[in-house]
């Protein structure tokens, strides 16, 4: 997961590179790059995302997840080629590359995220999330810090095709380390399934003739007719719609980054990756401190409030502070940094309580779902409006800020229904 936020964003820090096609040898301008970026969401959005959690919860994670992790590094080998070639169709082959390794990250993801769900169901459930998710971040932090660095900001200078891909070339490195890891952690859970396995067949007074992942007894299999379950619970709903609203403030801003900040705080490139790392950065420490506080505290849906809030505070400095002072964009960061370990720390570890186990795959790929539905939408307006002028960064941000507060406003409806279900036990703590 390290490798996948890393090329995920490894242009974000440096997306200046886009706004005009005479930038680099590569011509792309800003919605180019926007196509570019939303291209990630497309195959998750047109089913792929709910196709892949199905099988996850058929298949299992070791198998279904390899298949869709080397979908994830096959798709980042040809947005390389397509950065490397410069030709014509460049564009074109590099949206279908961002296609294949956005579904295969999004269910890579998926399949860790029903992983742990299952692991420390009764336990530390959300500190557990939120390490996987500090550790996934880092990627993200790296890609921030390291890309600046590997393309350098030079006034008048066309940057050639080798010099644009060049964080794709380290983003393959980490890819080819991520195939074997994950490797590892085939090889390491079949080995925790054939022991579950052994000791279920020794209570009932068998003998145990598979190491595969068992099923569970006939009413727990997964059947078709349970994600038709799934649609038609309420809070699935209303943590989609705050899923696609709070992480489209945060995922579509870190996209255009850098096309952001730099001119609303005249700053300068390398000072604008260092802002922008802030956000995972936050996350590394937070994300596990915010995870033990949901488990040993409790009051999820509170805190996903807060986050809401700050996020909200956080895009209204983006949108509304003066400009040209940098103490605001790194306030704005800081905030939504808090944001961005507060919201998922609570909002990830309630998926588990509002369905059953054997649709754990299916719930989590359909929430994802939802959520790529909107950032395939805002990702693609964000590079429209950053086209249209000078006013362009003042312009998305306003609309980041109006999806903060649509934000709040499902976290509070959440909260309501906590409080008139309290058997799902929502708020209460994980033990």
């Amino acid at each position: 997961m390290f490798a996948s936020y890393y090329f995920d964003d490894m242009f974000s820090s440096i997306s200046y590179l886009f706004e005009d096609a005479s930038f680099t040898q590569l011509g792309w301008d800003a919605a180019g790059y926007g196509l570019y970026a939303s291209g990630y969401s497309v195959l998750c959005v047109f089913g792929g995302l709910v196709v892949g959690g199905i099988l996850l919860d058929k298949w299992g994670v070791r198998f279904a997840g390899s298949l869709f992790v080397g979908m994830m590094a096959g798709g980042a080998g040809l947005v390389l080629w397509a950065l490397l070639s410069g030709s014509s169709a460049s564009l074109t082959v590099a949206y279908v590359g961002v296609m294949l390794f956005g579904l295969g990250s999004e269910i890579a993801g998926t399949a860790v995220t029903r992983s742990i769900a299952r692991w420390f169901k009764g336990g530390p459930m959300a500190f557990a999330m939120g390490v996987q998710l500090a550790i996934a971040r880092l990627g993200t932090a790296f890609a921030l810090v390291l890309s600046p660095r590997l393309v350098q900001q030079q006034a008048g200078h066309v940057y050639t095709l080798s010099e644009t891909a060049r964080p794709a070339v380290v983003g393959m490195g980490l890819m080819a380390l991520g195939l074997i890891l994950w490797a590892v952690f085939v090889a390491l859970d079949a080995s925790a399934g054939k022991k579950r396995h052994e000791e279920c067949e020794s209570l009932r007074g068998k003998t145990p003739d598979s190491a595969s992942e068992p099923a569970g007894s006939p009413e727990e299999e997964f059947r078709f007719s349970d994600v038709l379950h799934v649609l038609g619970n309420r809070n699935f709903w209303i943590l989609g719609l705050l899923c696609v609203l709070f992480y489209s403030s945060v995922i579509a801003f870190k996209k255009f980054a850098g096309a952001i900040l730099i001119p609303r705080f005249d700053i300068p490139a390398e000072a604008a990756g260092w802002m922008i790392s802030m956000l995972p950065f936050s996350t590394v420490i937070f994300a596990p401190v915010f995870g033990i506080l949901v488990d040993k505290v409790g009051h999820g849906t509170r805190w996903m409030m807060v986050g809401a809030v700050l996020a909200l505070l956080a895009h209204g400095l983006l949108a509304f502070a003066p400009a040209g002072v940098p103490f605001w964009g790194y306030l704005a960061m800081v905030l939504l940094g808090f944001s961005y370990s507060l919201v998922p720390a609570a909002l990830w570890p309630s998926v588990p309580k509002i369905v059953p186990d054997k649709v754990l795959g299916t719930t989590f790929a359909l929430v994802n779902w939802v959520q790529n539905l909107g950032l395939l939408s805002f990702k693609w307006l964000s590079g429209i409006i950053l086209g249209t002028g000078s006013e362009g960064p003042v312009h998305v941000e306003m609309m980041f800020f109006g999806l903060c507060i649509l934000a709040l406003a499902a976290a509070i409806l959440f909260r309501s229904n906590s409080r008139r279900h309290p058997d799902l036990q929502l708020d209460k703590p994980n033990r």
